[in-house]
């Protein structure tokens, strides 16, 4: 078992080109044991994207504070505490903070 705090986790800025204040919490992965998904914790400061880009995995998404604004291939959502997202496997995505304070959500994803 692993167990552990959020605050005990390092943020990184997230690498990817038109990501900025995009910051990453690797709060579970490989390393810890885990054999089939990560779970990362995301936080989009006010006015952040994560451009619109896909990748060959599923994204299940959890949010936990704040509010944005999520694509997926023609469709578009906006989202709050407790909303909930499956983003399904190649579907071009992308996210917006649309709020005045951090958006705060979890991502769990597949190893392939």
């Amino acid at each position: 078992m692993k167990a552990g705090h959020v605050n005990e986790v390092p943020v990184e800025p997230v690498e990817m080109k038109g990501a900025e204040g995009v910051y990453i919490q690797w709060l579970i992965k490989k390393d810890d044991g885990a054999k089939n998904y990560a779970m990362r914790r995301f936080i989009l400061k006010p006015g952040a994207k994560i451009p619109r880009h896909m990748h060959e995995w599923e994204h299940e998404i959890f949010v936990l504070s704040g509010k944005g604004k999520v694509g997926a291939g023609e469709e578009e959502v906006e989202v709050g505490p407790g909303s909930f997202l499956y983003i399904e496997p190649d579907i071009p995505h992308w996210y917006e903070n649309t709020g005045d304070e951090d958006w705060v959500f979890l991502c769990i994803i597949p190893y392939l």
